[in-house]
């Protein structure tokens, strides 16, 4: 069970994933140096992670939504392979375990030798869907799951929400000298200026200038892994939907709306959005489909499959139930 003070510490990284554990207590009202062990304590459990990630447009890449139909017995061993490759930001094993779903990037014309292609020849393989990401639903202060509760007020949230800076048009791709810096937030997007000042052998004051440029240019990004069965919520569901492409945007708002939603994707396919439910048992994915969802208007049909097993998150593998 997550404690009150901890899932606020996790709602504000949540909100604003560098922000310092000084102005987390300030929010909150506890002293940094609680914030700091707090955070470490559910860091060093596994419960969660702050990645720096860089945007797949710098590449030219596009993310798939890929479902993946084995046999039985080949299924260990083609997930954990699927989990290790780069381009595999998420993977998940589906109920019955015949079945897997990755998040993978790559290019809209995938070559003859990338994933998307091989995949199909794979003597494991019987069948294999890839729908196009076409739209990630939510800002950052809208596109977290809280359904753990304990969050913060509005007034809070506010205080933390960081303002975005000027945007440009498209993602910069970074600089040579920036590997050393990426690196470094990948493994902890956390990772302070003095510490990155090391890793680059750059002043903590051009680590903060190229930090600032990186994330303005949206060619840097963060994401908060959190592994949810460590804090109660074991239940993750898959839902499918079709409705008339024009009501996408508005039955996405009224999803994100919903605690028990972790994300919303707008997909091609027969079925046009995609979302992903956690909740603690199979009574709370009951409730959660007749009395929110069902009530969502211009849904036409979905389809519901049940998660088995996360592999990896966007940052993250998971081990032993943990995420490293």
């Amino acid at each position: 069970m997550l404690a009150p003070l901890d899932g606020q510490i996790l709602h504000a990284l949540q909100l604003s994933p560098r922000a310092s554990f000084r102005r987390i207590g300030e929010v909150i009202g506890v002293p940094e140096q609680t914030v700091a062990r707090r955070y470490r304590a559910m860091r060093r459990d596994g419960v969660l992670r702050v990645v720096g990630l860089v945007n797949p447009r710098v590449y030219g890449e596009c993310q798939w939504v890929v479902r993946v139909h084995t046999k039985p017995e080949d299924l260990p061993r083609v997930a954990e392979t699927l989990a290790r490759r780069p381009e595999v930001t998420h993977a998940n094993v589906l109920s019955g375990w015949t079945e897997l779903v990755c998040i993978v990037r790559a290019p809209l014309g995938d070559s003859s030798d990338g994933l998307l292609h091989r995949l199909p020849r794979t003597s494991s393989v019987l069948s294999m869907d890839v729908d196009l990401v076409l739209h990630v639903f939510g800002e950052s202060s809208g596109a977290v799951w809280t359904g753990y509760g304990h969050t913060l007020g509005s007034s809070q949230a506010a205080a933390l929400a960081e303002q975005p800076a000027a945007a440009t048009a498209y993602p910069v791709p970074p600089a040579s000298e920036d590997r050393p810096l990426l690196e470094a937030l990948a493994a902890d997007g956390r990772t302070a200026h003095a510490q990155l000042a090391e890793r680059t052998g750059w002043s903590p004051a051009r680590v903060k200038r190229r930090i600032n440029a990186l994330e303005a240019s949206t060619t840097l990004t963060y994401d908060v892994d959190v592994l949810p069965e460590r804090l109660g919520f074991p239940l993750h569901a898959m839902v499918w939907m079709k409705m008339p492409p024009r009501h996408l945007p508005h039955v996405a708002r009224q999803l994100l709306s919903h605690s028990e939603i972790a994300s919303v994707i707008a997909v091609s396919g027969p079925n046009n959005l995609m979302a992903v439910v956690i909740g603690r048992d199979v009574d709370d994915l009951y409730r959660y489909l007749t009395e929110q969802l069902g009530t969502v208007d211009h849904i036409e049909s979905y389809g519901v499959r049940v998660r088995t097993r996360r592999l990896k998150q966007a940052g993250s593998l998971i081990s032993h139930g943990r995420l490293i």
